[in-house]
């Protein structure tokens, strides 16, 4: 009976899903990522995964337009995400749009170098962003909508230190954290920052802008990650604000995990909070009814709201929610500690 009334519920948010005249864009940390290169794609084709399976019933459920994924490795064919794309449109989401450019997890600096500041060198930590292998964890975007790819604007090679008012970790005693050497060659990004181009039925295009931001936790007093979080997330308001290039045309939607709540945990909330209260977009608070607007549930944590659709002020927004699970073992709690978070969007 649970799974039942979880699959009734997620009948109904497809019955709402690709409406004449909307567009539906979502996001969904599927944490999908394996321990090594290739173990994802080997899941994927074996078949019989049960996480693998609940993350394409959730995603066929909401039938998103536009998705942004995270936590799914990267590969430099984009096999995984292929193979993925090939299980949803068996499910009936078909998504012949994809983007999957390389991501900074795993990605190793110029030089063997202390990243983290712990004494030693060559770990997971030691990377431009966390993995054990290029590309763990990386970010992915599907498309019903074709991508102008000509126009895709990727700012994950962008150092931290070049970062408008970037808040850089210090010792004590005012030196950079880990070192210098490390601030010279420390990319901001800790997966990727995409800005990519759609284009709309009627003419015209869609930005998307999409992330996924460092954790603020697992770091020491120098606030490492946290402050990496922060700018992580400003790094939108300075690309509406022309102080990294051109300024995105609207419309727009931001579209990603920031890793930050704006109440609850730990991390700088102000990042969060001034995004969500800038007047060049707007926060339409997705909901469920089973946890209002948290979007994930971490054991000890407990549910905090860390992924956003945020439209641009000028589009209009028809609905939106966030998919829960109202059961333990309903596809949403199987899939991810994560959900998916969709906002409807008028097209004029």
């Amino acid at each position: 009976m649970r799974r039942l009334a979880a699959s009734l519920l997620l009948l109904i948010l497809a019955a709402g899903a690709g409406q004449a005249g909307t567009l539906r864009i979502a996001t969904f940390n599927t944490e999908l990522s394996r321990d090594g290169p290739g173990l994802l794609l080997r899941d994927i084709e074996r078949g019989g995964d049960p996480q693998i399976a609940a993350v394409v019933e959730v995603i066929s459920a909401a039938q998103p337009d536009v998705l942004a994924l995270q936590g799914i490795d990267w590969d430099y064919e984009g096999r995984s995400l292929a193979a993925l794309a090939g299980l949803l449109a068996e499910a009936g989401a078909a998504y012949p749009y994809r983007v999957f450019l390389q991501p900074n997890t795993g990605l190793p600096p110029p030089a063997l170098l202390d990243m983290d500041g712990n004494g030693r060198t060559g770990g997971p930590r030691d990377n431009q962003g966390y993995g054990r292998f290029r590309g763990q964890g990386g970010i992915a975007l599907l498309s019903r909508l074709p991508v102008d790819r000509g126009g895709i604007r990727d700012f994950s090679a962008l150092l931290w230190r070049d970062l408008p008012g970037a808040l850089l970790p210090e010792h004590p005693d005012g030196r950079p954290f880990p070192s210098s050497e490390v601030q010279k060659v420390q990319r901001l990004s800790a997966t990727a920052h995409w800005l990519v181009p759609l284009e709309l039925p009627g003419g015209g295009q869609l930005n998307v802008m999409t992330f996924h931001a460092a954790p603020p936790v697992f770091d020491g007093p120098e606030d490492r990650n946290g402050r990496r979080n922060r700018d992580e997330i400003r790094l939108w308001q300075l690309l509406l604000d022309g102080r990294l290039g051109a300024v995105p045309q609207a419309p727009f939607v931001i579209a990603g995990d920031a890793n930050l709540d704006p109440e609850r945990g730990e991390g700088r909330k102000d990042a969060i909070r001034n995004l969500l209260g800038d007047p060049r977009l707007q926060d339409p608070q997705p909901l469920s009814p089973q946890a209002g607007t948290a979007t994930v549930e971490w054991q000890g944590a407990g549910r905090m709201r860390v992924d956003y659709v945020l439209p641009s002020a000028g589009l209009t927004v028809t609905g939106s929610g966030v998919v829960w699970p109202d059961a333990p073992g309903a596809a949403a709690a199987i899939a991810s500690r994560h959900r998916l978070v969709w906002a409807d969007i008028a097209l004029d």
